[in-house]
């Protein structure tokens, strides 16, 4: 792990971090704007399972794909899912490395806090596994199984649940950042 670290901590530059935080946003906007709204056209009563933060049931998952239809799920398969696998690599890295750039402003470069860079990664890893049982879930519709829909909410959750933890991190350290700033800016 902490090989791992000292490795990010050699990249996690700000022209570095900019530049990827660019093309992060630049996939992160395609699929906001583009993928996500032409997929939601065909089920608008439905928000897809990416978007679906909480979770699904087995029936809103039938009822989804049932109202997306077969070119609506097909939409899905050819145009969401190949940048939501493009975005859970950009956002990991990106993520990972600006923690640990905020985190070298406040503490110590061995310090054991720098390991919260790696919930990014957690989340990456999560999104992936997401996307591959919504796939498998499209794919095997109509013969939609328990055991996949509660697989990928699961997966869904987690993806969720760490990319908040991040973002209570990322506040968490700016906080920190500005208040050791503002100490140093009033001695």
């Amino acid at each position: 792990m902490e090989v791992l670290i000292s490795l990010m901590q050699k990249y996690a530059t700000g022209k570095i971090i900019s530049v990827l935080f660019a093309l992060t946003m630049v996939v992160y906007i395609s699929m906001l704007f583009y993928s996500i709204p032409a997929v939601s056209a065909f089920a608008p009563e439905f928000p897809i399972f990416d978007l679906s933060p909480l979770g699904y049931s087995f029936n809103y998952a039938n009822e989804l794909l049932n109202s997306l239809g077969v070119d609506g799920r097909k939409l899905y398969l050819s145009t969401q899912l190949p940048l939501d696998f493009i975005y859970p690599s950009l956002f990991s890295i990106t993520y990972s490395l600006l923690l640990l750039w905020l985190f070298s402003k406040t503490i110590s470069t061995s310090s054991k806090i720098n390991y919260f860079s790696l919930v990014p990664f957690l989340a990456g890893i999560f999104d992936y596994v997401e996307n591959v049982f919504i796939i498998k879930m499209i794919s095997s519709f109509p013969d939609l199984q328990v055991t996949t829909v509660k697989v990928a909410s699961t997966f869904t959750i987690l993806k969720s649940s760490f990319t908040m933890v991040f973002f209570v991190l990322l506040i968490v350290g700016v906080a920190v950042w500005f208040k050791q700033k503002s100490s140093e800016f009033r001695k």
